[in-house]
């Protein structure tokens, strides 16, 4: 199951990579490219959705199946240990996962509005040239 992990958090860094080079200002030539890079990729990426809501189903199920450790006596020291580990892991996993989903809805939503952009950019560009 690491496998889907790291596919999750390379999938979360390209994200994170395309919003900063999207916004980041100065980049005008590259921002161009850029987004018709960002748009062709959008639809693709849309596969995070799923597949996030698989893992979510996969952290609650192991949530609802993991052994309980209520009494001090119930568990062994270790098996109390990987209980708690098993925690922090499935923290880390949800986290992983809100972040991967709120960078494309934020990728998504910076793309349309520099694309609007774009498009009253040419059109002002447009009126001046027939005022002029």
């Amino acid at each position: 199951m690491a496998l889907e992990w790291v596919v999750l958090g390379y999938a979360a860094g390209a994200e994170a990579v395309m919003l900063l080079l999207l916004t980041l200002p100065g980049l005008d030539g590259l921002r161009r490219g850029m987004i018709s890079v960002v748009r062709s990729a959008l639809k693709p990426m849309m596969s995070i959705v799923p597949f996030c809501l698989f893992l979510l189903m996969d952290i609650y199920w192991k949530y609802e199946t993991r052994p309980t450790c209520d009494d001090e006596h119930a568990c062994t020291p270790s098996e109390h240990l990987r209980h708690q580990k098993s925690i922090m892991k499935s923290q880390r996993n949800a986290l992983l996962i809100a972040a991967a989903l709120l960078l494309y809805w934020i990728l998504f939503s910076v793309t349309q509005l520099v694309v609007r952009l774009e498009q009253m950019q040419q059109r002002v560009n447009k009126l001046k040239k027939r005022d002029d």
